[in-house]
């Protein structure tokens, strides 16, 4: 007979979608005041009450993935899985099983199981495209496909499956100079950049440095130990 039960609980970063992202960011934890940051922060809030696929274009390093994180983590989707994908750090010909999965015996070395893509893990979620100027063409035609219908298609694989899975896209990018170039669908890009959201650079924003700074000094005294009180002028 069963006499009792012994439940035991562990908080993983307050967050049950940990396992497909350890940072929970909202957009309150990206720092800065300069007008130029609180109208993207503005826009950024706007997209997290909306359903619309999102395209956030900057520099590198302007910060677009936690912008992304900051409207998955505030939108109606925060309990699900926010699911981030390199475009560029993955090589082409494994891009497509890697964002679509594959089925048994799909190709030479496909586990024996199949395999679930980043759209699987995605579902009811967030799929953060980062690169997506990157996309090679013939990707970008599959990409059109599930924003148009809703499904995706698995390597292998001729069933569709009906996916709920939010986009947001991010590039370093000139992608209307690529569309002119024909290096990208005219057509994908319309459909990523229903709500888009411009990153300014630090260098346009130098206001906000000293904030930053501030910031960055309390958090590598927590993790290196240290008591540092600051910044002289130089």
């Amino acid at each position: 007979d069963i006499v009792g039960f012994i439940l035991m609980f562990a908080p993983i970063n307050n967050s049950p979608v940990a396992c497909f992202s350890n940072q929970v960011t909202t957009l309150d934890d990206i720092l800065g005041d300069s007008p130029a940051i609180r109208s993207a922060k503005k826009l950024a809030l706007k997209a997290s009450y909306a359903n619309s696929n999102v395209l956030i274009s900057g520099e590198s390093g302007t910060g677009k993935e936690l912008f992304a994180r900051g409207i998955h983590y505030m939108s109606q989707r925060k309990y699900n899985p926010f699911v981030p994908v390199n475009c560029a750090a993955i090589p082409d010909n494994l891009l497509e099983s890697e964002l679509f999965g594959y089925e048994e015996g799909a190709f030479t070395g496909a586990k024996k199981s199949g395999k679930l893509g980043k759209f699987d893990l995605a579902n009811n979620g967030t799929i953060f495209l980062d690169e997506i100027g990157d996309l090679q063409f013939h990707l970008q035609a599959k990409l059109l496909r599930v924003l148009q219908n809703g499904v995706i298609e698995r390597v292998g694989s001729e069933k569709l499956i009906p996916i709920d899975t939010r986009i947001i896209a991010a590039t370093n990018k000139d992608l209307v100079k690529m569309v002119e170039e024909g290096k990208f669908r005219e057509d994908l890009y319309y459909r990523l950049n229903v709500i888009p959201i411009t990153i300014p650079p630090l260098r346009d924003r130098g206001e906000d440095i000293e904030k930053i700074a501030i910031a960055l000094l309390e958090r590598y005294n927590h993790k290196m130990k240290k008591i540092i009180a600051g910044f002289d002028e130089q």
